[in-house]
């Protein structure tokens, strides 16, 4: 068994802390787009914009700063966005607890019809950052 050198701990601690303050920027940005989207009862479009978002932003940054992206990233800055950032921004619990409340108002239609656009909007808006990304990275550097 190999005992971690203080350089190791050192950066598993600066990974974390890195997670940790994409977390909090993530959770307070989506606290404040829910507030500035919120539609009151009914169909929740807030938590859809916020997923749908973070999905972009995701695939964006996934892409660009990947093995074939344009830009290089530091491991922690992808941890930072990808984990900490879109993790603290995007919410599968909100959007659980918001599907059971529908289902649970029976209004069977709107939860199955939320569900639907959900998926749909996360898995185009991925697919949408990626393809941005990827024409970025193809443009000619300067």
């Amino acid at each position: 068994m190999t005992i971690p050198s203080s350089a190791d701990r050192w950066r598993s601690a600066m990974l974390y802390a890195w997670v940790a303050a994409g977390s909090i920027i993530g959770g307070l940005a989506r606290y404040l787009v829910g507030i500035a989207l919120d539609t009151g009862p009914g169909f929740p479009f807030a938590t859809l914009f916020i997923n749908a978002t973070g999905s972009l932003i995701i695939g964006f940054y996934a892409t660009l700063t990947g093995p074939d992206g344009r830009v290089l990233a530091r491991p922690e800055h992808r941890q930072f966005v990808m984990t900490g950032f879109c993790g603290g921004y995007t919410t599968f619990s909100t959007f659980s607890l918001e599907t059971f409340r529908l289902f649970h108002a029976s209004l069977k239609g709107t939860a199955l019809a939320y569900i639907t656009a959900s998926l749909i909007c996360w898995l185009v808006s991925v697919w949408l950052g990626h393809m941005m990304a990827s024409r970025y990275n193809r443009l000619k550097r300067s």
